[in-house]
């Protein structure tokens, strides 16, 4: 699992997410969807109050929980962002089929385990929003 870089200057999070829920679908390609998108969108900022090797074990627990959440059923897609120059800042993107999948998601046990380990090196709460797609 690859962690993409995200910039320090807001727009460019800011154009990157947008352009990453805009582009569920490969450019092109028909949305195989009927009726109202009933997709969640979920974007979280974790910050971690730590750094060197205790950062780098909180890095790969990130990128393991990452790794498990792709396999999740109702995942259409799960990205695992840093912050350009400040290393202890990650922006998780999520967009699930339906509520359903996401609230599996949440309460399966590989998140527990990763909210239980990632809770010691913790900078603030999680700051986790749900989202939906205007049409």
């Amino acid at each position: 699992m690859k962690i993409r870089a995200a910039t320090s200057s807001p727009f460019p999070i800011a154009f990157l997410v947008l352009t990453f829920l805009a582009g569920t679908t490969p450019p092109g390609a028909q949305a195989q969807q009927s009726g109202p998108n009933k997709n969640v969108y979920v974007v979280t900022h974790v910050d971690l109050a730590t750094n060197g090797e205790r950062l780098a074990a909180a890095t790969k627990v990130l990128q393991e929980f990452a790794a498990e959440s792709q396999k999740d059923p109702g995942d259409i897609r799960f990205e695992l962002l840093v912050q350009d120059e400040r290393l202890n800042h990650f922006t998780i993107v999520e967009i699930w089929q339906t509520r359903e999948a996401f609230e599996a998601h949440a309460s399966a046990e590989h998140t527990k385990r990763f909210r239980e380990k990632i809770q010691p090196v913790m900078g603030s709460p999680f700051d986790e929003r749900l989202h939906a797609r205007l049409q």
